[in-house]
């Protein structure tokens, strides 16, 4: 299955049409650490994590793990563990992944950048829920809670995310 970024405000699933949003800086082939942009290419769709306090389950024929207050994804590109899920620690500079907003009640993980890493490359891209001001990204694709949900029906560990910038 193919999931594809039609532009900069829509994903396209089948007969699905979403509303979404990429990184403040749009799409980029040659990503970078911070640079605020998504990634360009085609990506496998990775495992959905989930707040478990906030919400339930969701039905999903892919992996799922529960997001925990000390889980973290290691966005250092001078750590052995960049792009990696980790536990927090102090001396470890990383995305948490327990957040205060709703933004991450869901995600599902987007491979970039994850079989061979590259540091500096980009880390932490995710699909994840929107922000409730439905504003850009820091690189990662949102959609919003009802769609995210939707989606985690209809994938597989066979799903692909297409992201380019033909708009």
């Amino acid at each position: 299955m193919l999931f594809e970024l039609k532009n900069k405000n829509t994903l396209l699933i089948d007969d699905f049409i979403m509303k979404c949003s990429i990184g403040k800086n749009g799409i980029k082939k040659k990503k970078k650490e911070g640079d605020k942009s998504t990634p360009k290419g085609i990506f496998k769709l990775e495992n959905l994590y989930y707040r478990p306090d906030r919400v339930k389950k969701p039905f999903t024929k892919i992996s799922t793990k529960k997001i925990t207050p000390k889980m973290g994804w290691c966005d250092d590109p001078g750590s052995i563990f960049y792009n990696k899920e980790i536990s927090i620690k102090n001396q470890i500079k990383c995305e948490r992944l327990f957040r205060k907003d709703n933004s991450y009640d869901y995600l599902i993980v987007i491979n970039y950048n994850r079989n061979k890493i590259l540091r500096g490359k980009g880390s932490a891209i995710f699909v994840h829920c929107s922000f409730s001001d439905s504003r850009e990204t820091a690189g990662c694709v949102s959609v919003m809670k009802k769609d995210l949900i939707l989606l985690t029906k209809n994938i597989s560990n066979k799903a692909y995310l297409e992201i380019k910038n033909n708009f």
